[in-house]
């Protein structure tokens, strides 16, 4: 396993959230769902560069009382699904 990634999944669990609980997203009607260890394993894909900016972030998002771990995470889900979904209908 990647350093980066175990980190991730390590600060997850010391904030008392598992890595396979899901966000759910509903998408015009259809909803879909992402768990929080899929949006890391998506991100931990990049760069090792990016893969530090995705860690970085995380731990700002824990020190960041008011924006939680929660909200970082479903931030990072929507890209990821706006991403997928860009892609699926690209002409």
């Amino acid at each position: 396993m990647d350093k980066i990634k175990d980190e991730c999944i390590k600060i997850l669990k010391n904030e008392g959230v598992n890595p396979i609980s899901t966000i759910d997203f509903d998408v015009n009607g259809k909803v879909h769902s992402l768990s929080f260890a899929y949006i890391i394993e998506t991100y931990m894909q990049a760069s090792e560069e990016s893969k530090l900016v995705f860690l970085s972030a995380l731990k700002k998002a824990v020190a960041a009382q008011e924006m939680g771990i929660e909200k970082f995470f479903e931030g990072m889900g929507k890209l990821l699904l706006m991403t997928h979904l860009s892609e699926k209908f690209d002409i």
